[in-house]
């Protein structure tokens, strides 16, 4: 009986033998793919979607807005931007021009909001007797703003706006 199947498989092998699968197709790697065309001559938004390669004419120069106004803040403990210019202001280890408007001492004749008293603490929470060095260069947080149009979308919303946008009508 085994000798049977034995001879069974070995017809069955070679009858498989002679039918032999396909070869695989062997095809070119694809080019990567882009909503756009070829990404390896297109950047992105910030070039305006013009190719690597090709020199485009730059956009005008943002305006700084120079409205003196506070503006709404989108999270909690965000810094303040800045309402007005500030070309030509020195800011470095010898001197601090922000400094002149917005120190506490100087605040209220300059019509300007003074710095936080966070400003004047060290990374212990003990209050200083000037800015700490680790909030002395303002830009570092604090941004002037322009008329300059978004180069990318942005969706953010605020936590007030998820938490509305959530609660049942």
């Amino acid at each position: 009986m085994s000798l049977l199947l034995a001879a069974a498989a070995l017809a069955l092998s070679l009858a498989a033998c002679g039918e032999r699968a396909p070869e695989p197709e062997i095809k070119p790697p694809a080019p990567p793919i882009s909503a756009r065309g070829n990404p390896a001559r297109e950047l992105d938004g910030m070039r305006r979607h013009v190719p690597v390669d090709v020199e485009i004419t730059p956009l005008p120069m943002a305006r700084v807005e120079n409205f003196d106004r506070t503006r709404e803040r989108a999270y909690p403990m965000q810094p303040p931007t800045i309402p007005h210019s500030i070309d030509g202001y020195q800011v470095d280890l010898n001197s601090n021009r922000c400094m002149l408007c917005h120190a506490r001492s100087a605040a209220a004749s300059f019509q300007a909001p003074p710095v936080s008293v966070t400003h004047y603490m060290d990374r212990d929470d003990q209050f200083l007797a000037e800015v700490s060095p680790r909030r002395y260069f303002c830009v570092q947080c604090h941004v002037v703003q322009t008329d300059a149009q978004p180069l990318v979308a942005n969706g953010f919303m605020d936590i007030d706006a998820v938490l509305r946008s959530e609660r049942p009508q």
